[in-house]
């Protein structure tokens, strides 16, 4: 007679949308308690899983939450992430959120604990920030611990999101072993809508993407695209950056350069020359980072090269309203060169082409949503929660709230593979 596999309680802390809670209900687990900030994930939650969630875990005591097996938490990210200020464990706001997941540990001694948080917080601090955690779990509370960073790409999901997930067991972990890579990742766009719900791209944005095409198409084929970012407001700029940097340079010395665009300075005030000048030139540094070097003399000398083919389509790049969209990143190495056989985000650093057959990582800023270019429009929330394998939960309506809660979702199918290794019953 098959044995039937006994059915453990878990509680989901710092729930979000409920992968944890979807990826364990998949083992046929039960959750017991739900933890959740947000109002309005809150509500989903409830209406996703008849459960109503505590609003805030800092101010309920850990004898208050039910008895559990198993700790989930994917504690909030943003103290270690390298999008954040990197406070870590000191931040006020969400760093110290760990402690009270440890105080439930503590008190209620689960079996088993799953966390998951920025693949940045191994080496936050230079690793301190992860021995300190590690210490507690393992010497003040007797977990066996291990760690990994995973991808959804890893385990056949077209999409490269590293994250580093943790898990503990007080009866040790000679039996588990993290999920098998599966090198075999399913195609791009079985995870499309054959009819998605289409919020298409602005024509302000579908009119950066044509200058760039062009900037591409009046190249030489024999010319490769760089693999550095293209910064454009470098191409015509002589502003000192190699010894020195605007800022400590004297203002005569400066109106002897050029700026952005190759703009002359001559002739202006201080403050007008650095408003003719690149933002991230305009620093109180001594001297620039060597990656910033390298990208505005690449820049340079990929202009002198080439200025004859690029001036025309340059003249209205510069004309662009965001500086990012003067910045542009092309990571397909030896790819097709049209725009529109890829995958597009309009991101902070510049607009990125990546290849059209992973998806990049959904982040929480909604302005990045990855826009699939040939169809000229973005990623849909129902495709968006199926690259997370939240499949047929109810999402926020709005669309800057949906896309913020998918990109710091917990991938439900990662979830449920470590789970079914861990959970040894």
């Amino acid at each position: 007679m098959k044995k039937t596999k006994k059915q453990l309680k878990y509680i989901d802390l710092f729930a979000g949308l409920g992968g944890f809670h979807i990826g364990l209900k998949k083992l046929g687990h039960k959750c017991v308690f739900a933890s959740e900030k947000k109002e309005i994930l809150a509500d989903l939650y409830d209406s996703n899983f008849n459960i109503k969630p505590n609003r805030d875990i800092t101010s309920i005591r850990p004898e208050d939450v039910p008895k559990h097996d198993i700790l989930c938490a994917g504690f909030p990210c943003q103290p270690f992430s390298k999008a954040g200020d990197q406070k870590g464990l000191e931040d006020e706001r969400n760093g110290n959120l760990f402690y009270s997941i440890f105080d439930i540990l503590r008190y209620h001694k689960p079996k088993y604990f799953i966390l998951e948080n920025v693949a940045n917080l191994e080496k936050h601090d230079s690793g301190h920030t992860w021995e300190a955690i590690n210490e507690l779990l393992v010497k003040d509370l007797g977990y066996a611990v291990d760690k990994k960073i995973i991808s959804p790409h890893q385990i056949g999901i077209p999409q490269h999101r590293q994250r580093l997930f943790i898990v503990g067991s007080k009866n040790g972990l000679a039996h588990f072993k993290w999920p098998k890579k599966n090198k075999n990742a399913l195609d791009i766009n079985s995870f499309l809508d054959k009819s998605p719900k289409i919020i298409p791209l602005e024509d302000e944005k579908k009119y950066v993407l044509s200058l760039w095409q062009d900037f591409i198409d009046k190249l030489p084929l024999s010319t490769s695209l760089p693999s550095w970012p293209i910064w454009s407001m470098e191409f015509g700029a002589t502003y000192p950056f190699e010894d020195t940097t605007p800022y400590y340079s004297s203002s005569k010395k400066l109106g002897m350069c050029r700026g952005s665009f190759g703009v002359p300075l001559k002739g202006l005030s201080r403050e007008e020359k650095f408003n003719q000048l690149p933002s991230y030139a305009r620093l109180d540094q001594l001297e620039f980072p060597r990656w910033k070097k390298h990208f505005i003399r690449s820049n340079r000398e990929f202009y002198q090269k080439n200025r004859k083919y690029i001036d025309a389509p340059m003249r209205k790049i510069k004309k662009l309203e965001a500086q990012s969209w003067q910045k542009f990143e092309w990571n397909i190495k030896d790819g097709e060169r049209n725009i529109s056989k890829h995958l597009v985000q309009f991101r902070g650093s510049g607009v990125r082409i990546k290849r059209f057959d992973y998806f990049p990582s959904l982040v929480t800023v909604s302005t990045q949503i990855p826009i699939i270019a040939k169809q000229e429009r973005y990623l849909s929330p129902k495709e968006g929660a199926r690259i997370q394998s939240l499949n047929g939960i109810k999402l926020p309506k709005n669309i800057g709230t949906c896309f913020s809660a998918l990109g710091n979702a917990v991938n439900a199918k990662i979830v449920t593979l470590i789970a079914k290794n861990l959970i040894n019953e």
